[in-house]
């Protein structure tokens, strides 16, 4: 069964854009979902973390917009370095 809350934790430059660190998110069950419920209430400045970040579902890096979500998820901004 797929959740239906899920504890959302922000990084770096996706905390700035969120106003905060962590928060639970009801609703979402897929990456996309989260994505655009994400752009939807945090606007431009989260639009431009996510088109260039990544999410990290109970661990694992997830790109794809159908992909399940997991109980945890992290928003990464871009790294840079090598």
């Amino acid at each position: 069964m797929l959740p239906t809350s899920v504890t959302v934790r922000y990084f770096a430059a996706a905390a700035e854009a969120a106003g905060r660190e962590e928060e639970p998110i009801e609703g979402p069950t897929t990456v996309g979902e989260l994505r655009a419920l994400l752009v939807e209430r945090y606007g431009e400045p989260m639009a431009r973390v996510l088109a260039s970040g990544s999410f990290l579902v109970d661990g694992v890096v997830r790109r794809d917009d159908a992909r399940s979500l997991g109980a945890r998820v992290d928003v990464l901004p871009p790294f840079a370095g090598g």
